[in-house]
C-alpha cells in the first residue's frame, strides 16, 4: 500500500457542512490535503462539519482560500488540475493521476461555474454513471475520484 499519497482535493464554494466534514475525514484517511474556496455556505466551526469529520478533523491538512483566483496562485502546474463535471467528455478512468494532482469539485447544487469550466476545459473530467441521475453526491464523487487516483498510484 502506498504510504505517502499526496493529492489535493479542492471544494469550490461548498454549501453543506456534513459533506465537507465527511470529505475532510476521507482526506485524512487518504493522506490528501483539503482546500476550501470561499465563500463557504457554513462556518468552519459548525458542529455539523466537525461531527461528520469525527475526531479526525484535528488531523486534517486544510487550507482555506479567499477566492478561486487565490487558489490558482499556488498551483504550480495548471496541467495537473482535474475539474470534475457531469458535462465533461473525458472520464476519470481515462486519466493518469500523479502525486500532487489537484482534484477540483464545485458546490453541491450547481457544480463548477461555466466560467471556470471554460477557462480550464482541457482539465475537465467526469465520473461515468449509467443510471438515470444528473450527478453524484459531492462526498461520493470525491471518494470515487480519490479511490481511482490511489488505485493508480499503488500500481
Amino acid at each position: 500500500m502506498i504510504k505517502n499519497t499526496f493529492l489535493n482535493v479542492v471544494l469550490v464554494y461548498p454549501q453543506i457542512p456534513n459533506n465537507t466534514g465527511n470529505i475532510g475525514r476521507l482526506c485524512v484517511g487518504c493522506n490528501a490535503k483539503l482546500h476550501l474556496v470561499k465563500p463557504l455556505g457554513f462556518e468552519i466551526t459548525d458542529t455539523k462539519v466537525k461531527r461528520a469529520g469525527l475526531d479526525y478533523w484535528k488531523d486534517l491538512d486544510l487550507t482555506i482560500h479567499e477566492s478561486f483566483e487565490d487558489l490558482l496562485k499556488i498551483i504550480p502546474n495548471k496541467d495537473r488540475m482535474f475539474l470534475l463535471s457531469a458535462r465533461a467528455s473525458i472520464s476519470i478512468y481515462q486519466t493518469s493521476f500523479k502525486q500532487g494532482d489537484w482534484l477540483i469539485f464545485g458546490k453541491e447544487a450547481e457544480g463548477l461555474s461555466s466560467e471556470i469550466q471554460e477557462q480550464f476545459k482541457t482539465g475537465l473530467r467526469t465520473i461515468p454513471f449509467p443510471g438515470p441521475i444528473r450527478s453524484f453526491n459531492l462526498g461520493n464523487a470525491v471518494a470515487m475520484v480519490l479511490g481511482e487516483s490511489i488505485r493508480q498510484l499503488e500500481s
